[in-house]
């Protein structure tokens, strides 16, 4: 009887304690971004580690890696291959080097307004998570930097003023070069992190980025222009690795899915918010603006595009049937709009 009691006893205590594997276990993820400490995407960033901390009892915490400490996007994904860090926010540039169609929605002058982009980027998501997949990233959610202009030491009138200037180009990026080429510029390419640096010494007197950039990594100290014509808006994503992604209990992959979801909303309304608001910000800090929209021959943008566009679909780097139904989607969503414009109230 005492065995039999013993052994009763036993089986109860080890009832009660939890077991070694998913509920008891604890994991980190090591995260990686070019967003500065204090910045807009930082800070959403940070909120969103917090709510992963608390929603999970602690087994899920983020350790992020702000201001581009682990260096220039290509070498935090080799950290990524190599389980050094785990997950990052990447810009198209860094997304480019995982799975490029995404950045369809990059192609310059191809977009005219958030609507538009919504509205592709709506119709192709599900496909887009199913690439990142299957290249070992899971895809949690989307942000975007923002519509892109060129800043510039001297004044920019013309494309033919920006032949004269050292633009800098994002080292190594597909998209970049092609537009450039197109467009028929010669930029020097620079890491990123090189840049503040390069404006300061004259090796390069012009960038391209988005206002709200342009104030968090304090390029718009070192130019005096703004071009007032946007190019192209700015992609990211909250990429995980799959090899960590997969080691996660399913309740965590599903909490890192919902509160990526809810991060990407908030990244992208804050983003578009900041990103007006910095216009005013550089207005107040004696940039001026220069090259309108009517100052440029659409036309002419629309050739450098397809001459860009008709580059990258040779290299595979965006697929040619992706290309035109990105055109087709387009044409659609601006038909319906210009049908709703034209018909008249009911009743009339």
């Amino acid at each position: 009887m005492v065995l039999i009691r013993h052994t009763l006893l036993l089986a109860l205590l080890l009832a009660a304690v939890p077991p070694s594997g998913h509920a008891a276990a604890r994991y980190t993820l090591k995260f990686a971004t070019l967003a500065p400490p204090g910045s807009t995407w930082m800070n959403i960033l940070e909120d969103w580690g917090r709510t992963v901390s608390e929603r999970s009892g602690g087994r899920l915490a983020f350790k992020f890696y702000p201001g581009g400490v682990q260096g220039d996007e290509p070498d935090v994904i080799r950290k990524m291959r190599f389980n050094q860090l785990q997950g990052a926010a990447l810009t198209g540039y860094g997304i480019g080097q995982i799975y490029s169609p995404p950045r369809i929605l990059e192609v310059p002058f191809l977009f005219r307004d958030y609507a538009e982009i919504d509205h592709v980027r709506a119709q192709f998501m599900p496909e887009f998570e199913q690439g990142f997949r299957e290249h070992g990233y899971e895809l949690l959610g989307w942000m975007e930097v923002g519509f892109v202009y060129f800043f510039s030491q001297k004044p920019i009138t013309s494309f033919d003023d920006l032949r004269k200037l050292r633009i800098w180009m994002w080292q190594g990026d597909p998209l970049g070069e092609a537009m450039f080429r197109a467009s028929g510029l010669s930029p020097v390419p620079l890491s990123i992190t090189d840049v503040f640096t390069s404006l300061s010494t004259g090796l390069i007197d012009t960038v391209y980025c988005t206002p709200l950039a342009s104030i968090a990594l304090q390029w718009f100290t070192k130019v005096d222009y703004v071009t007032n014509l946007p190019m192209a808006n700015g992609i990211g994503g909250l990429l995980v690795s799959r090899r960590f992604f997969d080691r996660l209990p399913p309740d965590l992959q599903q909490l890192l899915r919902e509160t990526g979801a809810e991060t990407s909303r908030e990244l992208i309304r804050q983003t578009r918010i900041d990103n007006e608001r910095s216009l005013e910000v550089l207005r107040e800090e004696g940039l001026q603006f220069v090259l309108d929209p009517e100052q440029v021959d659409q036309a002419e943008l629309e050739r450098m595009r397809d001459q860009a566009a008709a580059q990258l679909t040779a290299d595979s780097y965006i697929p040619g049937p992706l290309f035109e139904r990105t055109r087709a989607l387009l044409e659609n969503y601006r038909n319906s709009l210009q049908a709703q414009q034209t018909t008249p109230p009911a009743g009339e």
